[in-house]
């Protein structure tokens, strides 16, 4: 008994592995869904900011990057739409950026996404991204952003092994667990006046003034 279960499971695995890389190659070689930034460095901000006005059209999810309102002087001051920008701010750490930003991408049925951050988060998130979003059906397709500076972050194998044994395991509950955040925000409908009211601090490395 337990045997044919064990067998039957391994099947069943075989079977979603097989559908899951054949969708994976062939939305390989579509044009990018969507640009999801991982938070930890405003340099990563800007570089989307600009890279977004020559795809007005394409969503981007920036998952706990600077804050709000820094994030909004950095489009303003490049004259980019506000309207397909969002911010998820429940993340405080890189797997937290892809627990939580996986369900968004799911609904906005993407399948191939560009995947911003820096030398200092590889080869972790590109890893991470891989195997979480490639599970999901989701393409990755790297976008490394260079850092100004001392780097925000330092990558130690025994946390890289960590996070990808645990994304392995996640791979398959993310098939049916869906964590939805509570703290996400279009771009557009930050309020600045009740930011402008309380205070705020942006990284200095964005010239923002602040």
């Amino acid at each position: 008994m337990i045997q044919k279960i064990s067998c039957g499971m391994c099947f069943v695995l075989g079977f979603w592995l097989i559908c899951t890389t054949i969708t994976l190659v062939s939305v390989s070689s579509q044009p990018v869904d969507a640009f999801f930034v991982l938070g930890g460095s405003i340099q990563r901000e800007i570089y989307v900011a600009k890279e977004a006005k020559n795809y007005p059209n394409i969503p981007i999810l920036i998952s706990h990057g600077s804050p709000d309102p820094c994030i909004w002087l950095i489009f303003q001051r490049e004259n980019t739409g506000l309207q397909n920008i969002w911010l998820e701010n429940c993340a405080n750490s890189t797997w937290g950026n892809f627990y939580y930003s996986i369900p968004i991408l799911r609904r906005w049925k993407v399948h191939k996404v560009k995947l911003i951050t820096s030398p200092t988060h590889l080869p972790r998130a590109k890893w991470m991204a891989q195997i979480l979003l490639g599970a999901n059906g989701i393409w990755v397709e790297p976008d490394i952003v260079q850092e100004q500076g001392v780097p925000g972050n330092h990558e130690f194998w025994l946390k890289t092994g960590l996070d990808v044994s645990r994304s392995l395991i996640w791979a398959g509950f993310s098939q049916f667990i869906q964590p939805q955040c509570a703290k996400v925000t279009r771009l557009a409908e930050v309020d600045m006046q009740a930011w402008q009211s309380q205070g705020f601090k942006c990284e200095r490395q964005g010239n923002l003034g602040r």
